[in-house]
């Protein structure tokens, strides 16, 4: 299977350190190799991370930014497509989402309670949503990452 090696994760400001652990282990699972730790979000080493990483926190590279927006602006310039996961009035129902692999990809994972900051979706050249039909209308941000970062290796597969 193919490494996502072009599609990097940010996550901005997430506050538990055992989401960022479960990132670290999905991003190793399905092959992305990068992850932005911004703003008040944990990085290694952290017991709390290890926790749920399993190691994965030395596989999957990752460094950490204090300014979310810089990195924002960075990778732009650089040629990303920035991609936030958040539910907004232009989201993209993820199932509607058609990833062009000839582009990179940076998604973006929100604070637990406050998701994306509303000044990274207006830099965002898409924001993704994912279906939901109970009465909550959230995800946990770990659960929400594996279910975009699987869905676009997924879309990959299917196009070889």
């Amino acid at each position: 299977m193919n490494r996502q090696k072009n599609h990097v994760i940010i996550t901005d400001n997430i506050r538990s350190a055992q989401n960022i652990g479960s990132i670290f282990r999905t991003c190793d699972a399905l092959g992305y190799q990068k992850i932005y730790l911004c703003g008040i979000s944990a990085t290694p080493p952290n017991k709390e991370i290890a926790k749920t990483a399993l190691g994965a926190t030395e596989t999957v590279s990752w460094e950490y930014i204090a300014d979310v927006n810089e990195l924002i602006i960075k990778l732009k310039e650089v040629g990303y497509v920035i991609c936030s996961i958040e539910q907004t009035t232009d989201s993209i129902m993820l199932q509607d989402f058609k990833p062009n692999f000839e582009v990179n990809y940076a998604f973006v994972l929100g604070n637990e309670v406050d998701g994306v900051s509303t000044e990274i979706v207006l830099k965002s050249d898409i924001c993704l949503e994912i279906p939901q039909f109970g009465s909550k209308k959230s995800f946990n941000v770990s659960v929400a990452a594996g279910i975009v970062l699987w869905d676009v290796v997924s879309k990959s597969m299917n196009k070889l």
